[in-house]
């Protein structure tokens, strides 16, 4: 298979091995038992924590949190949030 950019979406055989074992990985980590093939007997919350879990795991992404004082209110206090993803 050439390397041009035709090929964005074709997956290599070892591509789809290395991303199932990563599956399976990240099922079992969160006690999640998957079986080879088609798990159709997994709740939507269980498939949705796999699929999560992996997200996270491929881009971590880095949270802070900031607290200031509200100006429009005096003596009340906002919590800001900025969140910062690392691309690869």
């Amino acid at each position: 298979m050439s390397n041009n950019s035709n090929n964005k979406g074709v997956m290599t055989e070892k591509g789809r091995e290395a991303l199932e074992r990563f599956k399976m990985e990240s099922a079992n980590e969160l006690g999640i038992n998957l079986k080879q093939g088609y798990n159709g007997d997994l709740t939507s919350r269980e498939a949705g924590s796999i699929g999560g879990s992996m997200v996270n795991m491929m881009c971590p992404e880095q949270q802070w949190n900031f607290t200031r004082n509200d100006m429009r209110s005096m003596g009340h206090r906002r919590v800001l949030t900025y969140s910062m993803q690392v691309g690869i």
